[in-house]
C-alpha cells in the first residue's frame, strides 16, 4: 500500500496522478472544475469542484489555500480552506490542515495538529447512493437490534 506525504497509508485503489497543478505563485479568481487529479500549491478564490468522476482527487499542500467551497470524492488536505469541504468518499487532513467551515465526509483521517472550525458531518449511504445511483442495502444496525430487544415486554 502506498504512503502519502505524511507517511500514512493511502486508500487502496486511490489515484495519485496529478493531471493539473496550480503552482505556488498562482492565484485564480473564479470557480475551478476538474477531473482526474488536481494539486493546489497556490491560491484559489472560488469553488473547487470535481466533475462527475468517482476517481477524482484533490490535494492541497501546506502552501495551498482555497477561499470557497470544495467538493471532490477524495481530498488530501494539508493547507487552508475557508468554506465547506465535501469529500463524498475519503478525506485525509494533515497536521497543517486548517478548515474554516463544515466538513462533510464518507471516511475521515486526521493527523494531530489538523484544525476544523466548523461541524464534521458524516455523509452516509444516502449521499453515496446519490453519487453512484445505486440504492444502499438497508441492514439494521446491531445497536438498533439490541435496543429493540431491551424494550420489548
Amino acid at each position: 500500500m502506498a504512503k502519502n506525504f505524511w507517511g500514512v497509508n493511502e486508500k487502496p485503489g486511490g489515484t495519485t496522478t496529478v493531471d493539473t497543478l496550480i503552482g505556488r505563485q498562482t492565484e485564480i479568481h473564479g470557480d475551478v472544475r476538474f477531473s482526474g487529479g488536481l494539486h493546489i500549491d497556490g491560491k484559489v478564490v472560488g469553488k473547487v469542484v470535481a466533475l462527475n468522476e468517482k476517481n477524482a482527487q484533490l490535494s492541497v499542500s501546506e502552501a495551498g489555500m482555497v477561499e470557497g467551497d470544495v467538493r471532490a470524492p477524495t481530498i488530501v488536505l494539508n493547507g487552508q480552506v475557508s468554506g465547506d469541504v465535501h469529500a463524498s468518499e475519503h478525506i485525509s487532513l494533515g497536521s497543517k490542515a486548517r478548515v474554516t467551515g463544515n466538513v462533510y465526509y464518507g471516511i475521515i483521517e486526521m493527523t494531530g495538529g489538523a484544525k476544523i472550525n466548523g461541524q464534521m458531518v458524516h455523509e452516509g449511504d444516502d449521499a453515496i447512493a446519490a453519487l453512484t445511483h445505486q440504492k444502499p442495502v438497508n441492514e439494521p444496525m446491531v445497536e438498533e437490534i439490541k435496543l429493540e430487544n431491551r424494550f420489548k415486554a
